[in-house]
């Protein structure tokens, strides 16, 4: 189901509180990581051909947008969020002329396209940072360029503006020669920000946004863009820089402050982000921005997409993702149901009168959901844990967005060496905390790595059971980029496409629930059993309308909480129960015996 048939929402029906209501509040969203989706011309690496080759397969799939990660033009440090050139496609993906002929393709489907956008930050290649680096050019005061510390020679360490480490491993401070001072990068060194201090950036950014609106894009999903605002002293300077008149905190376990707490949420953010509205989406229609948003708490998402407030449509918050994570992403610690129903319940009730919430678990940046959080082991472990965890998800209310593969319940890779990964983060990190830092052993690190590290959910596209699962040829010349996995052979499109039992055919049944059931796209969420420690029970409600929403996130049997017991009185009856991961006649005995089998999630209307 697209665009053609997709139902419109009633003006009765409040969702983010926009009059009337936004064409997204009923819409799904499928990611595209376009070098892992398929390849058209035997290089390895995926292209803008491949993902118009595919567009059959989204619409039947049901979805509504799809959100292409970057094929900006880019040196590739960081697979395309280092971006040389916004108004360029790079060779690796094809042309202008095919990102053309994706958009009017999809279209045609009644699909949206929504680009990834990267403005925190731009690859040090790109023609303003070259610029840059000579401080008689105009563009001089677009990024953040800082002496080095007095008494200190330039380059050396310890001669760093502050202490702030990078995310991506080592100082966030880079120094370079030709202008005799450093940048701030708080990714790779690759990747300095932009000084959104000064509006001659903000501006060259508002026109290159307007060149793809105007070009037929349908919107933007926002790469750190909570990171773009930085906090300062009353002189403009930075925390922990000499003479500032703010502290840069402790330093952490691999020898660096923490630059996050100042630059999320920075205090320009809001006066940035309506500015953006205002140059570049006031007046056009049929569009929808979201923004990645680390360091934002769901009580800010409320208000910065508020529509009263003109900013965003939606934010991507991340607390409920570092759920099995304890200090540093790479401790992680085992997944508690209680710690996940928490978070996803502070998003809920934030956006209860305004604002919206944007639904996910898997992305180009976290691990695949079966096998973090679910149960890879055995095929039926896999399909049941994928149908658990989609159910959740999708019957909450928001937005809900898919990951390629994630409908096939595509896996972790499980490599198992470092050579295996290609993903900058993952490298660097082993790099410091075990060569460097040494506060975390080899042995641990390549367990996190396995569990969280971003490759996971980089492996190309599972389409068939051939050599390379049909992202590429079979006889082509050239390996694909990462390793394919293994269990392509039995985890494959073709094998799922046509089975309305398999995680596919569970996954159009949830996209159909979500375009035709205004309680499901809009109704109120209300938290049930809250201490459950395997069960996690939240009705949706609209008018008269009540659904209840039942998953054991375990892979044990699990008693049906009481609150739950007394909404459902004397049981259920099969018509009343919408969805299952098991079957209608499953769940009903299930509930008959106040028990809910392993990872099974049923959806009962009351």
């Amino acid at each position: 189901m697209t665009d053609f048939n997709r139902s419109v929402l009633p003006v009765v029906v409040r969702s983010n509180g926009a009059t009337p209501n936004p064409w997204w509040a009923n819409a799904v969203v499928y990611q595209i990581y376009p070098r892992s989706f398929q390849d058209t011309n035997g290089d390895g690496i995926g292209d803008l051909k491949g993902i118009t080759s595919r567009l059959d397969y989204l619409a039947d799939l049901g979805v509504d947008v799809l959100w292409l990660s970057p094929v900006y033009r880019s040196p590739q440090d960081d697979n395309g969020y280092d971006i040389s050139d916004y108004q360029d496609i790079d060779p690796l993906f094809g042309t202008l002329e095919d990102m053309d002929e994706l958009l009017a393709e999809a279209h045609r489907r009644g699909l949206k396209i929504v680009m990834d956008l990267v403005v925190n930050h731009t690859s040090d290649e790109h023609a303003w940072f070259q610029a840059s680096r000579d401080k008689d050019d105009p563009h001089a005061d677009w990024y953040w360029w800082r002496p080095a510390r007095l008494g200190h020679e330039p380059g050396t360490p310890g001669a760093e503006p502050n202490r702030w480490g990078s995310y991506f491993g080592g100082s966030a401070w880079q120094y370079d020669p030709k202008r005799g001072e450093y940048y701030l990068h708080q990714f790779s060194r690759k990747q300095p920000d932009l000084n959104w201090e000064n509006p001659e950036v903000r501006k060259a950014v508002y026109r290159m946004m307007n060149w793809w609106m105007d070009r037929g894009i349908d919107g933007f999903r926002m790469d750190v863009i909570t990171l773009i605002s930085k906090h300062l002293d009353g002189h403009g300077r930075l925390p922990g820089e000499v003479g500032s008149e703010l502290s840069e905190g402790e330093i952490g376990e691999e020898g660096y402050t923490d630059a996050g707490p100042f630059c999320s949420d920075g205090p320009r953010l809001d006066e940035f982000l309506a500015e953006m509205r205002r140059e570049v989406f006031e007046g056009r229609e049929g569009y929808m921005n979201v923004g990645e948003a680390p360091g934002i708490t769901p009580e800010r998402n409320e208000f910065i997409t508020d529509p009263a407030h003109k900013e965003l449509d939606m934010l991507f918050l991340f607390d409920h993702v570092g759920v099995d994570q304890e200090g540093s992403k790479w401790n992680t610690v085992p997944f508690e149901v209680r710690n996940l129903r928490a978070r996803l319940a502070d998003q809920q009730e934030a956006v209860r009168n305004a604002g919206w919430a944007s639904l996910f678990f898997c992305n180009h940046d976290q691990p695949r959901v079966v096998s973090r959080w679910g149960d890879d082991s055995d095929r039926e472990s896999r399909e049941l844990s994928a149908k658990a965890f989609g159910m959740l998800l999708h019957m909450h209310r928001g937005t809900p967005y898919i990951y390629e593969g994630e409908e096939l319940g595509m896996t972790n890779a499980h490599f198992t060496k470092l050579d295996q990964y290609r993903d900058l983060e993952a490298i660097n990190a082993y790099r410091q905390r075990v060569e460097e830092a040494r506060c975390q052993s080899p042995e641990s690190m390549m367990a996190a790595l396995a569990l969280i590290g971003r490759d996971n959910s980089r492996t190309p596209m599972q389409w068939d059971a051939s050599r390379y699962a049909g992202f590429t040829a079979a006889d082509a010349a050239t390996e694909p980029w990462i390793g394919v996995n293994p269990n392509h052979v039995e985890i494959n499109a073709a094998e799922e496409f046509d089975d309305p039992d398999s995680v596919y055919g569970f996954y159009k049944k949830l996209i159909a629930m979500r375009h035709g059931n205004a309680t499901v796209a809009t109704g109120e969420w209300n938290l049930v059993a809250a201490d459950s420690e395997q069960v996690y029970s939240f009705t949706r409600t609209g008018g008269d309308d009540t659904i209840l929403v039942m998953v054991n996130l375990t892979g044990r049997t699990a008693r049906v909480p009481a609150e739950v017991a007394r909404l459902l009185g004397n049981g259920v009856s099969e018509s009343q129960v919408l969805l299952s991961t098991y079957d209608a006649v499953h769940g009903v005995k299930s509930i008959a015996r106040g028990e809910l089998a392993r990872w099974e999630g049923v959806v009962i209307q009351l």
